[in-house]
């Protein structure tokens, strides 16, 4: 499977930084707004919902490769003939809410229908953090077999930071840190660490094992476009800043 070439150069210097407008937000405006920032402020890909429209509109304002998002294989079909560079079987954080759960079989059978319908596109998928640890690496193993080319860990919300600041911060990036350590040693494909991270916590996620981090919702929630990039470029000076221990 062919991994985009600046995805894979990024991967291989472990500094990928996915910036990620949100698997339902399919506000044109604001997704835009998000991939103009990622572009402008260094980001390496952006992940956007897997919606055609999406991909040509984002098209137009960055070189950037483009990941599409959804838990419909069906849907990626088309965000691919629009000119989506990877697919991306996850942000099942946005659904947590709403009491719907992704459990071993399933994620097993969407990657498998995905691999049948689109057998040449680079496909992330995410593990599940709401399986105990042992069992998140369990699936990522099988992932790997199905098909899968890049493994995602989430895990933000599952974590209630006891304290503010930066130990708050740790506290809030601890379960997809914890995914990220036992995933990454436990397969030979890039490992993303994403849901629930920060500048601080960042460099802490490559130090675990990841070859990038995905960021959402720390970027997704601001107001303005310049907001928007000094946020993205803090995080892209934290992934080039050496873990100091």
């Amino acid at each position: 499977m062919t991994i985009h070439p600046q995805l894979l150069n990024a991967f291989t210097r472990r500094c990928a930084l996915k910036i990620i407008s949100g698997l339902h937000n399919f506000d044109g405006d604001r997704v835009s707004a998000i991939v103009r920032a990622a572009d402008r402020a260094g980001a390496t890909f952006v992940d956007i919902a897997a919606d055609p429209d999406l991909v040509r509109l984002s098209r137009q304002f960055t070189t950037l490769p483009i990941c599409v998002s959804a838990v419909e294989p069906e849907q990626f079909v088309k965000a691919v003939a629009a000119g989506a560079d990877l697919i991306e079987i996850g942000n099942f954080d946005s659904f947590y809410a709403q009491g719907r759960r992704f459990e071993t079989a399933e994620v097993l059978e969407l990657t498998r229908q995905t691999r049948s319908l689109l057998p040449t596109i680079a496909l992330s998928v995410t593990v599940p953090h709401i399986l105990e640890l042992d069992q998140q690496v369990q699936l990522a193993e099988a992932l790997v077999q199905a098909g899968a080319d890049i493994i995602q860990t989430e895990g933000g919300t599952s974590s209630a930071p006891a304290h503010s600041g930066t130990l708050g911060l740790i506290e809030k990036a601890a379960p997809t840190l914890a995914a990220a350590y036992e995933i990454s040693r436990a397969v030979s494909v890039p490992v993303l660490c994403a849901s629930g991270l920060s500048s601080v916590t960042a460099p802490m996620a490559i130090a675990a094992g990841a070859a990038g981090i995905g960021v959402g919702s720390a970027i997704n929630r601001l107001n303005s476009e310049v907001a928007m990039i000094a946020a993205i470029r803090t995080l892209v000076e934290a992934l080039a800043t050496p873990v100091r221990v």
